[in-house]
């Protein structure tokens, strides 16, 4: 494997932005009462184990553990010993402590003008009748439970239910077909479905109910299907396997005993995708896991929870749902908006509405979202008051500089900092961020690895790079977020995380260190291409894109080429209505080539950019990259059904083979 930023041409404008960078230092007003204060880098590095079990006193033990970690590499157990349960350490507790009428959610639905508020002593009520409901229909602790479900509050309920039971959930975002929700509730050994009539997409209802009857016709051991009537759609119905949550969970007691379980109980699986055909269920435990949401929540958004309005704008479908929305927030005691739609579901200024009525104080989305944001123009936020925004964060992928300042400048109003946050599924929880209050941020700069975290970049033999440097991003040291392994397959664990750099977890991501030591994330190292021997990142080339004031999204890829083994493919979107014939759009494709090429060197101009008005995401906001290397390289497209709107890779490819055998480059 070579190394994937160490290049004639390929690292040199990052490298120019590293150098030149602006540096913005906390708020005074911030760090006078910031959760993290200097010093806490230090305690954490003389002893990581020992910080670690500190932190552990966030979260309520049953019974406390006797060790702080067992490490036989690659498989960790952290507070060994210890007994707790997750759902009583997000709800109980706090009705306990005399907190039930704390709002727990606001939620918003998609169809305008729809919302609830459910404090902490509802939500108790809810999961204790969902649990109840679960052991009514056979759910045993050690069994798996599917949910495939909308951003409604039944799907937190769900969660929790789980846990409360000792029973690991599976959920599945509701933009996957039958066919992968087969494919998860097989690998799983899922006996139950929780599901939803429908849910709504973009101001459509779109079904889930008659997804789940389609894979189970796969999947014969479900025993029961429990369905929340969402949007009214008629469905099949099987007696017997069916039934409507509210004829079910309504009847039942508002009171359940809970069970203790030992912190390595299994909590949840989520399947993210491989370099196989086979997606990986990543396995995740309860005591490690909710000790770091719960840290990394309280330190890195510097939650108060007596008066702060948390919004992870995110699925619940995804790890940045379950540990932000869900399990982090709620061990906090922490007050959320849940939103169920798009960001322009009722108009492009919903979010800034959002954030005006329930007086957000923290907003935590992903890059994609904001340069959408950007695209559709600053008269939005300005339009409305963001006064309650006092933090913003960053989630998903690299953030390119020029989205981090219009974040900063449009949202945040110069006085808000920015969390540039990197991890992974497989994490749990953060890793590498800025602490608001203590560290200074640079646009585009995910900083520094969190308190207890032992992170590096070395070269292709492993050994750490210097300042100014990249190479491979590695975990060099347990956390207690950590995946426990790939559920029924720990040789694939460790082969798809352990083998590449003996005794460090290799994250699959490229980083570069700048002249302060700071990281740079650089994206997936097979998002690095090979062009006439020279490794380039798409994310550089990417930046140099938007570095354009007149782009406002743009996507590389890599394409096979005869001559060059890989040629560098760009779709690119456009800020407003800049583009007016097809003679200025093809000006503005040769002007940006040039760009790269200026900005990067000759090596990086790409061969072809397509100029198109959306790019293809799905519903969490994320860049199919997939799909557009199908497209670029003429292949059959693959799966579209988790896309937020499908018509729209469809009508790039249409475009892209319409352009093929033409000389220009556009």
């Amino acid at each position: 494997m070579s190394d994937p930023v160490q290049s004639s041409g390929g690292g040199e404008a990052l490298s120019a932005l590293l150098h030149e960078t602006r540096r913005f230092p906390p708020p005074p007003e911030i760090a006078a009462q910031a959760n993290a204060q200097p010093g806490i880098y230090e305690d954490a590095a003389k002893d990581p184990v020992a910080w670690w079990a500190t932190q552990a006193e966030r979260i309520t033990w049953d019974t406390p553990f006797e060790r702080v970690l067992e490490w036989d590499l690659p498989f960790a157990k952290w507070f060994v010993g210890g007994k707790l349960n997750a759902s009583v350490n997000c709800v109980d507790r706090h009705v306990a402590a005399g907190r039930g009428d704390k709002v727990a959610y606001h939620w918003v639905g998609e169809p305008d003008g729809e919302t609830r508020t459910i404090t902490y002593g509802q939500l108790h009520a809810m999961v204790c009748q969902a649990a109840n409901a679960l052991v009514e229909l056979g759910v045993k602790t050690g069994n798996r439970v599917a949910i495939y479900m909308p951003m409604i509050p039944e799907t937190v309920v769900a969660m929790l239910a789980c846990a409360r039971l000792g029973a690991a959930h599976s959920v599945i975002f509701g933009g996957f077909s039958a066919e992968a929700l087969a494919g998860r509730i097989l690998d799983a050994d899922a006996r139950m479905v929780i599901t939803a009539d429908g849910g709504y997409r973009r101001g459509a209802k779109a079904a889930l109910k008659v997804n789940v009857d389609d894979a189970l016709r796969q999947c014969p051991d479900v025993r029961s299907v429990l369905v929340v009537r969402r949007t009214g759609q008629e469905v099949t119905w099987e007696e017997g396997r069916d039934h409507w949550w509210h004829d079910i969970v309504d009847r039942q007691p508002t009171s359940h005993e809970p069970e203790f379980f030992d912190a390595e109980q299994p909590l949840y699986i989520m399947y993210t995708s491989g370099t196989t055909a086979k997606p990986k269920g990543i396995l995740h435990t309860t005591g490690g896991y909710l000790v770091h949401c719960a840290t990394t929540h309280h330190y890195i958004f510097d939650i108060k929870p007596e008066t702060d309005v948390f919004w992870t704008a995110a699925d619940v479908g995804w790890v940045t749902g379950h540990s932000y929305i869900v399990y982090g927030p709620l061990a906090n005691g922490t007050t959320s908006v849940m939103y169920e739609g798009t960001p322009d579901a009722g108009g492009r200024d919903r979010w800034w509405r959002i954030v005006e009525e329930y007086r957000v104080s923290i907003l935590y989305t992903a890059p994609t979202t904001i340069r959408t944001l950007m695209k559709w123009g600053e008269e939005y936020p300005a339009a409305h008051d963001l006064s309650s925004l006092r933090l913003l964060g960053s989630v998903g992928e690299p953030i390119n500089p020029e989205a981090w300042m219009w974040y900063r400048k449009n949202v945040g109003r110069e006085r808000c900092p920015i969390v540039d946050t990197w991890w992974q599924t497989e994490t749990g929880g953060i890793l590498i961020t800025p602490l608001p209050g203590i560290t200074a941020t640079k646009p585009g700069a995910a900083m520094t690895p969190f308190p207890g975290i032992s992170a590096d970049v070395i070269d292709n033999d492993g050994i750490p790079v210097g300042k100014g440097q990249g190479g491979y991003l590695v975990i060099t040291a347990p956390w207690p977020g950590m995946l426990r392994g790939i559920w029924g397959d720990p040789e694939r664990y460790k082969e798809t995380y352990w083998s590449r750099f003996p005794g460090q977890y290799f994250a699959g991501d490229g980083a570069k260190k700048d002249d302060d030591g700071d990281l740079w994330l650089l994206g997936r190292v097979d998002d690095v291409m090979n062009i006439s021997g020279h490794r380039i990142s798409t994310t550089e080339i990417e930046h140099a894109l938007v570095g354009d004031s007149r782009v406002a999204e743009a996507a590389v890829v890599g394409a096979s080429d005869a001559t060059t083994g890989q040629a560098i493919v760009a779709f690119v979107t456009i800020k407003g209505d800049i583009v007016q014939t097809p003679e200025e759009g093809e000006i503005l494709v040769e002007e940006l080539r040039a760009t790269v090429a200026r900005t990067i060197g000759p090596i990086a101009k790409p061969r072809q950019i397509l100029l198109t008005p959306e790019l293809p995401k799905t519903r969490s906001g994320k860049i199919m990259r997939r799909l557009l290397r199908d497209v670029a390289e003429n292949r059959e497209l693959g799966d579209v059904t988790t896309l937020l709107d499908p018509t729209v890779v469809n009508m790039i490819d249409e475009k892209m083979k319409a352009r093929a055998g033409t000389d220009d480059d556009t």
